[in-house]
């Protein structure tokens, strides 16, 4: 690495901590105050750094911009599978990621049950709003008026006896999903499968996508479905730190 670009590095590493001082600055990568003043009105003139009234340098502007941009083009399931795929290679269970897209839920991954009997999905295919995991894990995170905007035209057929048929009971499990940080879907969708499902967030704590793990109930019962939720959880915050979200301490 050349010279300047190490000082303009270290430079700017340290007015991620906070404004610093011409003085501070030029101690800090041991050269005189013109060749620390010249790395910076380098670095100015590309938006790396402003000045902070007089005697003060900061951040600028470009880093946040190229911060952004690197955030945005981060694929969420590219970044999401080695955590998925570790939960399907650790449980065998099927594995979802389904991420909301205009007014849908599509499933956008997959990873097949290791067992014989497996469930029908595909990539690609949506999943239905008001009876599986992750549609209530994606609507639970809606502004509400888009939220509305779905309800209004959210229709609620019975596919087994445990399918919520109402808008009223469907706002009420949102609410439970919210609270709680994880879906159910209880035999929901269709009657010999149930499934749990947990939110991928990004960089603002904003949901991007929903993982979810199906598995019939010859195999495993609703109990010990829901024994395998700190799995779930701790695969979707691992899946999360890949797409820069930063959990709370």
């Amino acid at each position: 690495m050349s010279q300047s670009l190490d000082r303009a590095l270290t430079l700017m590493s340290q007015l991620a901590t906070g404004p610093k001082t011409l003085d501070e600055l030029s101690g800090v990568i041991g050269v005189h105050k013109s060749t620390t003043l010249r790395l910076l009105r380098t670095l100015e003139s590309h938006r790396f750094v402003q000045r902070d009234g007089v005697h003060h340098y900061r951040l600028g502007t470009a880093l946040f911009d190229l911060a952004n941009l690197a955030l945005e083009e981060r694929d969420v399931r590219r970044a999401a599978e080695p955590a998925l795929r570790d939960l399907n290679a650790r449980l065998g269970h099927t594995v979802h990621l389904a991420s909301y897209e205009d007014g849908e839920v599509i499933y956008i991954d997959k990873y097949e049950s290791r067992h014989q009997m497996r469930m029908y999905s595909r990539i690609g295919r949506r999943a239905p709003l008001h009876c599986t995991a992750v549609a209530k894990i994606l609507l639970a995170d809606l502004p509400a008026p888009a939220l509305q905007k779905i309800m209004a035209s959210m229709e609620f057929p019975r596919l087994t006896a445990n399918t919520i048929t109402g808008p009223a009971a469907y706002l009420a499990e949102l609410d439970r999903v919210r609270a709680n940080g994880y879906a159910v879907d209880n035999a929901e969708h269709e009657d010999f499968i149930h499934c749990i499902g947990a939110p991928i967030k990004g960089s603002r704590g904003e949901v991007l996508a929903a993982v979810s793990m199906s598995v019939p109930k010859v195999l495993l019962d609703f109990d010990g479905l829901l024994s395998h939720l700190p799995d779930l959880l701790a695969t979707a915050e691992a899946a999360s730190i890949e797409c820069g979200y930063v959990p709370r301490s």
